[in-house]
């Protein structure tokens, strides 16, 4: 049987979590969480809750990733880019105009 090893990454703004797993060829991200999951202990992890993805792109849990591939978990954005910005540039116009 062939297996294939992937790395489960979450990162805290204080801290980075990485485990690697490994895992049969056809196992999905949900395999690869649960696996981490046993391998973490009771690490405060939102395993069910979080987006899931593949270096940066986002995947549904059901996807088999390949050998070698980062799976990561997403912490929710404290703030949306776009609200952002706008706030960004609504007070460096104010600024300018003073």
């Amino acid at each position: 049987m062939t297996r294939k090893q992937c790395v489960v990454a979450y990162a805290t703004p204080t801290r980075q979590y990485l485990w690697t797993v490994d895992l049969s060829a056809e196992a999905t991200i949900q395999q690869a969480l649960d696996e981490a999951r046993r391998l973490s202990g009771a690490e405060d992890i939102p395993w069910d809750e979080a987006d899931v993805g593949l270096f940066g792109e986002v995947k549904a849990r059901g996807d088999v990733p390949r050998d070698g591939d980062r799976i990561e978990l997403y912490r929710p954005l404290a703030q949306d880019p776009k609200e952002s910005r706008r706030a960004r540039v609504k007070r460096l116009r104010k600024q300018a105009t003073r």
